[in-house]
């Protein structure tokens, strides 16, 4: 018989939780040290939990827990800093990279620097005007860390730098690819806009916009066709 996994203080967010039984819930988290897990918290949902109130999206915490397999049992929760003040879009935003961890992360995959970008992206989010630089960031890091990097410092065939006043066709599994002449190409950026994407120097609207198009392209192909319910919800919110 496998031995009990016993987990202490690990830090961690909260990314969803949903009703189980009368009075429990199931919990997705996001922790530092052990990836995205699924755990069971007893009796959370009753009035006289302790646990209730630090069981919070966006606030930093320290969670311990126990058991093997799939699904662990909740055992302890501290809050581990102040809840992230979240409004309005930048509320909605912040689902929405709850949302990317949930869809592009498998469990028990440790992504300890994702983890800080994550919490970095939270705290950018409560005291910035500047969302959708921030959210193209992120999403950057996040495909990098999942294994899905996009190519933005070279050609895909020759392997040649990118030059800044050339255009590039870009192909999504395999980067850009450099286009001679009047050539209409496909999916076209100039070299200046990837290679400022590639230094996260997103401060030009032409150069988030571009971001915003290539990165809407590649994050399609790696979450296919269903749909991203807090997008839904943030252009809810823009009519």
């Amino acid at each position: 018989m496998a031995l009990q996994e016993r987990i202490q203080l690990a830090p961690a967010f909260l990314l969803h939780q949903r009703p189980y039984r009368e009075s429990s819930a199931l919990l997705e988290v996001f922790t530092e040290h052990h990836g995205r897990i699924g755990l069971i918290a007893r009796g959370v949902r009753s009035a006289r939990s302790k646990q209730r109130g630090d069981l919070q999206p966006f606030r930093p915490l320290r969670l311990s827990w126990q058991g093997r397999g799939e699904l662990g049992t909740l055992t302890s929760v501290e809050a581990d800093g102040a809840l992230n003040r979240l409004q309005g879009k930048a509320l909605y935003s912040a689902f929405y990279l709850n949302e990317l961890l949930m869809r592009l992360l498998t469990r028990h995959d440790p992504h300890a620097a994702l983890f800080g970008y994550y919490r970095d992206a939270l705290h950018r989010l409560a005291g910035s005007a500047q969302l959708e630089a921030i959210l193209r960031v992120f999403e950057m890091r996040l495909l990098q860390e999942a294994g899905y990097a996009l190519q933005l410092d070279c050609e895909a065939h020759s392997g040649e730098a990118l030059r800044a006043n050339a255009r590039y066709d870009y192909h999504l599994e395999s980067g850009p690819q450099a286009l001679s002449g009047d050539s209409p190409g496909g999916f076209v950026f100039s070299g200046a806009s990837l290679m400022a994407m590639a230094r996260e120097d997103l401060a030009e609207a032409a150069v988030l916009a571009d971001a915003k198009r290539l990165l809407r392209a590649a994050l399609k192909l790696y979450l296919g066709d269903k749909p991203l319910k807090s997008r839904e919800l943030f252009k809810s919110l823009e009519t």
